[in-house]
């Protein structure tokens, strides 16, 4: 896609200012061999699909965490779990250093305030009953948080937050363009001040030129703000511009982990390779890499049956017996963490 073309000046200067971060930032949120399996079928056979397999991160305060990967590797279920939508079946999630898996209930309601979700789609995520104002002030009304004169001023202030004016909140959703509800949805989730922000596709229904205003304000309200930012998305442009670090998922794992220059100019996992190389590009400079482009053959496994070891083994050009067999662990490698048991090889071949 060519939407990193119109990505502005904000978007970038985000991601290069923190693409290392300083090591005092605390973690947000910290989440550790996350499990998430849903079971379906008839009574008769019923049958398991992992969604989610042993996901381990953590989120600093005023990161940007990219996620990627190919539809149903788990990227949505997994960011319902951070922000308290889905019970995992196995691991931890620390909020503060909280585990609110297995913690009070008035932990989970601390994550439930700090951690807020904007969905992907602005149309269906919108109440069409309820104006403006009531929408963005509903998590302050469920909350008792404020009394209904102050909802309604902070309401106004966060219209003007995120590009919207004050007088539109008696208007309803239908009245607005796809940019302009995904502002409102915005508002809404900063309504009881987070420190945590999941973005699930939220740009991915908008046109190229709305995705870039977008990813403008998200940038920018990081910046204000201070807020923790998970972004996942499809489009590698995207994340590349507004990421400071990025996460790559396969069929329910993390496949690399790292610095997103690092991932991206040298990527250690042959599915890493794969999936940027068929990246459309506009440069000139980079059509004379397409014919290093790794073309995968194959569909994915299934999440019902996967395979064993490593799960991308059966489309991997460097698949051994090893990794038909055992599963490769996230090991740290050249910056980054990578879960390949040619990582090394791969990673030559990246740099060559």
């Amino acid at each position: 896609m060519n939407s990193s073309a119109d990505v502005g000046a904000g978007a970038s200067a985000s991601a290069s200012a923190s693409a290392v971060l300083a090591p005092e930032r605390r973690v947000v949120l910290e989440a550790t061999d996350l499990r998430r399996t849903f079971t379906g079928g008839s009574r008769l056979r019923p049958t398991h699909v992992s969604a989610v397999d042993g996901v381990s991160l953590t989120l600093h305060a005023g990161e940007t965490l990219g996620i990627v990967g190919e539809s149903g590797c788990g990227k949505s279920t997994l960011a319902r779990m951070l922000v308290g939508l889905e019970k995992p079946d196995g691991g931890s999630l620390l909020y503060h250093g909280t585990d609110v898996t297995k913690g009070r209930a008035s932990d989970r309601k601390l994550l439930r305030r700090g951690v807020q979700m904007i969905f992907q789609d602005p149309y269906t995520s919108l109440d069409p009953r309820m104006n403006v104002g009531d929408i963005i002030a509903e998590p302050m009304a469920a909350t008792r948080s404020a009394s209904a004169s102050a909802r309604r001023e902070r309401v106004a202030e966060l219209l003007g937050l995120v590009g919207l004016a004050p007088d539109m909140m008696s208007r309803y959703p239908h009245q607005f363009s796809g940019g302009q509800r995904q502002r409102i949805g915005i508002a809404r989730a900063l309504a009881l001040d987070p420190d945590v922000l999941v973005c699930d596709e939220a740009v991915s229904a908008l046109d190229v030129s709305v995705q870039a205003q977008v990813i403008n304000l998200l940038a920018d309200l990081q910046r204000r703000l201070g807020v923790a930012i998970l972004f996942i998305a499809h489009d590698l442009s995207v994340v590349r511009h507004i990421a400071d670090r990025v996460g790559v998922m396969y069929l329910g794992r993390m496949a690399e982990l790292g610095d997103t220059e690092t991932v991206y100019d040298t990527p250690a996992h042959p599915y890493t390779q794969a999936l940027l190389s068929a990246t459309p590009s506009h440069s000139r400079a980079d059509r004379g890499k397409l014919s290093r482009r790794r073309v995968l053959g194959g569909e994915p496994p299934s999440p019902v049956d996967p395979p064993a070891g490593c799960r991308f083994n059966p489309r991997c050009w460097l698949a051994t017996d090893e990794c038909r067999t055992v599963q490769p662990p996230l090991r740290s490698l050249a910056l980054r963490e990578v879960a390949c048991h040619h990582a090394e090889q791969a990673l030559a071949e990246a740099i060559a």
